[in-house]
C-alpha cells in the first residue's frame, strides 16, 4: 500500500518506482496526489513512476515550450497546449504527465476541454521531456499512441516518432520539417544560459524567420 508520505520525502531530482502496481491503485494514488502536485507520475506494465524535478528541469521544459510556440507561430500553424496534463487510459493500462505537450493537428479536438479522456479524444501530437526518460515513461507514451516524442537531455534533443506502436529515432521531426530543430533546440538552450531567456527567444525568431 502507497502512502503519501513517500511524496512528502521525495527530493528534488529524486525519483520512486513502485511495482507490481494496479490501475485501480493507479488511480488510488493521482487522488491522493491531488491536481496541484510538484511530483510527477509515470505508469505502465504495473510499474508507477514518481519523480520530484530539478529547478533547472523546471527551467528547461518552459523554454523549449517557448521554442516550439515560436516555430508553430513562424509556420502560422494553430495549435493548443496542454502542459503536464495527466493522460491516461485503462484499456492500456498506461498513464503519464509530460513535461509539455501539444495539439497540433488535432487542435480542434481539444479546444475548451479542462478534462481529457483518451477514450475519445486523441493523444497530445507533440510530448516534451526534459530529462533522461525512462522505460516506464516511453512505454506509457507508446501505449498511448503520443506520434511524436522530444527528449531533451544533457544538451542534446532527441526526436522520436511511433512507428508500428514503437518509437523510432529520427533527426528530422515530421512536425517541423522546415527546420533543423535538432540543432536548433540545444543551440538556443545553451545560447539562453548566457543572454538570457527572452534575448535567446527575440534571437531564436529573428533566426527562423530569416
Amino acid at each position: 500500500m502507497l502512502s503519501t508520505s513517500i511524496r512528502l520525502q521525495l527530493e528534488p531530482g529524486e525519483r520512486v518506482t513502485l511495482q507490481p502496481v494496479s490501475w485501480q491503485r493507479f488511480e488510488e494514488v493521482l487522488a491522493e496526489l491531488g491536481d496541484r502536485r510538484l511530483p510527477r507520475i509515470a505508469y505502465a506494465n504495473e510499474t508507477l513512476e514518481i519523480m520530484a524535478p530539478l529547478p533547472e528541469h523546471e527551467r528547461s521544459k518552459v523554454l523549449i515550450a517557448d521554442l516550439v510556440k515560436l516555430l508553430l507561430k513562424v509556420q502560422k500553424q494553430k495549435w493548443e497546449p496542454l502542459g503536464s496534463t495527466t493522460f491516461k487510459r485503462e484499456e492500456m493500462l498506461a498513464g503519464i504527465e509530460p513535461d509539455d505537450c501539444f495539439y497540433i493537428q488535432n487542435y480542434q479536438a481539444v479546444i475548451g476541454k479542462n478534462r481529457i479522456d483518451l477514450a475519445i479524444d486523441p493523444p497530445p501530437d507533440l510530448a516534451i521531456e526534459t530529462d533522461v526518460t525512462s522505460k516506464t515513461e516511453l512505454s506509457a507514451y507508446q501505449a498511448l499512441g503520443v506520434p511524436e516524442l522530444w527528449i531533451y537531455a544533457k544538451g542534446t534533443l532527441k526526436i522520436n516518432v511511433l512507428e508500428n506502436g514503437e518509437y523510432q529515432e529520427v533527426s528530422v521531426s515530421p512536425t517541423f520539417s522546415s527546420f533543423d530543430v535538432i540543432n536548433l533546440i540545444p543551440q538556443f538552450m545553451q545560447r539562453a544560459k548566457i543572454v538570457g531567456v527572452s534575448q535567446a527567444l527575440e534571437e531564436f525568431e529573428e533566426f527562423i524567420r530569416a
